[in-house]
């Protein structure tokens, strides 16, 4: 892939990186590499932050990236 203003290549993007502000929740699930249903569920208990836009559940991107930049990996015992 080239970029025709400079002529450079372009690096590919990152998985998910497309540019758009939202993502559906079977995307997430995807980018995430768990089920829809799963992702679903993680939206009705407020684990996975969605914003309803007319019927369609939406997550945003900002805060998908938000809430796994914030995660803490479980300690070890």
């Amino acid at each position: 892939m080239h970029d025709e203003r400079i002529g450079a290549p372009v690096a590919a993007a990152p998985a998910g990186s497309d540019g758009r502000l939202t993502w559906t929740i079977p995307e997430v699930a995807k980018l995430l590499g768990i089920s829809a249903d799963t992702a679903y569920e993680a939206a009705r208990r407020g684990q996975l932050p969605v914003r309803l836009i007319g019927r369609r559940m939406l997550v945003p991107r900002v805060a998908l990236l938000r809430l796994l930049e914030d995660a803490h990996p479980p300690e070890a015992s």
